[in-house]
């Protein structure tokens, strides 16, 4: 009866200890809600993000943008000048990345990677027009939209578990 208690307390410990294993080095697979959900978190608490573009010479630019609020199909929106390098490079290339993270706090990250529409419709721009524009002269002008639409999506969130494979230490991701 003890060898059959012993055996039956190794097997729970083994058997615990392999989820929680598997759980911390993030093994365990999210799943396509978790890791939207997750996403919206980390983008809905961060106000400036990143934007990569691609130059004509094929090398990446980054640059801090301020974006709208995301809306339920994580579709992107920024304000900026017509001049901008930004728009030329998307007008060149429309491959983008965004990627969003608080680093004071560490509560993960979010990298958006899809492609870019430079739309230059006043109207729309006039709706969707902040506040602080009242201060740049000419701006209903000189601004257009920069829409990302996205493709992929790589997300980690402590919170939600999801962490870098202990391997490649490649995000949890999702195709849109």
């Amino acid at each position: 009866m003890k060898r059959l208690f012993v055996l039956f307390a190794c097997t729970l410990l083994v058997s615990a200890s392999s989820t929680i294993l598997s759980e911390l080095k993030g093994q365990s697979p999210a799943n396509r809600d978790t890791i939207i959900l997750a996403a919206r978190e980390i983008i809905n608490e961060t106000t400036y993000c990143g934007l990569a573009t691609v130059d004509s010479s094929g090398q990446p630019q980054v640059r801090t943008m301020n974006p709208f609020p995301v809306m339920e199909d994580l579709v992107i929106w920024f304000g900026t000048t017509r001049s901008s390098r930004k728009v030329r490079e998307i007008r060149e290339n429309p491959m983008v990345s965004v990627y969003f993270a608080n680093h004071l706090v560490a509560k993960g990250y979010v990298t958006i990677n899809g492609s870019a529409l430079v739309i230059d419709d006043k109207e729309l721009l006039v709706k969707m027009k902040r506040e602080y524009w009242n201060g740049i002269p000419g701006w209903q002008e000189n601004f257009v939209l920069i829409k990302i639409i996205p493709e992929t999506i790589e997300v980690i969130n402590y919170k939600h578990g999801l962490h870098n494979d202990p391997e490649t230490f490649k995000a949890p991701a999702v195709s849109l």
